[in-house]
């Protein structure tokens, strides 16, 4: 082709042999030893493989094994929870029993609240102090409505029974109680819909002790913001709830009681006028 350049390297005819021979092995020998590298590749994959599914094995046998004990571990659990519930029904049921004896132990003679200073009388504050701080938890307190509702109606009926002036820190634990137990809406409804209810808290309000009387209030309180229940309970409420007395707590000395009072107040004003 005109302006094209060809160009010629000059190789000895022997040196050209050489290269044609080892081509010429290469072209034989190549395909065997890449043939040899894939067999071993295959046989290595192979070996992996074998090696993969064995340790899958063992790893489902470690899962079955991991099932069978958790299995074993749940239904431990289960008896084991079982048995504690059945030793706090009995606990709390001789709670319950052991305050009610010391209540009605107690006799016309006794006025004075030192006269009630006494071993007994601390170990019944115990009792119910437990019954308090168990209410104040939430898994306490669906355990003391599901399961020991007998425990609540004993601590009203105890609550009506001690005269006005007596035990005051007995009753300010089982108010607290009460009143723990009225967090949970079940232990509410439970607590409100008991007959001995609103005439207890009428009877508490006239108490000369003030802690009683704010624990009623805080009580009562319950009661009156919970939608459902103070709908359901609303006659009954303005037939038989001591507003005059509550109003007199309103425009009183003691802060915390006037401060709780004017806030029940408030609301009832304001839930009567929604009704």
């Amino acid at each position: 082709m005109p302006g094209a350049t060809d160009e010629f390297v000059r190789v000895r005819k022997r040196d050209l042999d050489r290269l044609t021979t080892e081509v010429m092995q290469m072209r034989d020998f190549l395909p065997r030893i890449l043939n040899g590298d894939i067999l071993e590749s295959f046989q290595k994959l192979e070996l992996v493989e074998a090696t993969v599914e064995k340790k899958e094995k063992e790893v489902e046998l470690l899962r079955m094994d991991c099932e069978h004990f958790r299995s074993r571990l749940d239904a431990a659990q289960a008896e084991c929870m079982k048995e504690k519930k059945s030793k706090a029904v009995r606990f709390f049921t001789l709670a319950g029993q052991t305050i009610e004896s010391f209540v009605k132990s107690l006799t016309e003679v006794i006025k004075e609240p030192q006269d009630l200073d006494s071993d007994e009388q601390q170990f019944v504050l115990g009792l119910a102090g437990v019954v308090t701080n168990v209410a104040a938890v939430t898994i306490g307190r669906e355990f003391l409505v599901t399961s020991c509702s007998v425990l609540l109606d004993t601590w009203m009926q105890l609550l009506a029974e001690l005269k006005a002036g007596l035990c005051s820190r007995l009753k300010v634990l089982m108010l607290m109680s009460l009143y723990n137990v009225s967090i949970n809406l079940k232990g509410l409804k439970y607590i409100s819909e008991s007959p001995s209810f609103l005439p207890l808290l009428t009877l508490l309000l006239h108490d000369p002790d003030a802690e009683v009387c704010l624990h009623t209030l805080r009580l009562l309180q319950s009661v009156i913001l919970e939608p459902e229940v103070f709908t359901k309970m609303t006659p009954s409420l303005q037939e038989s709830l001591p507003l005059q007395r509550i109003t007199e707590f309103s425009k009183g000395r003691h802060k915390e009681v006037k401060s709780l009072a004017q806030e029940l107040l408030e609301d009832l004003q304001f839930l009567e006028s929604e009704v």
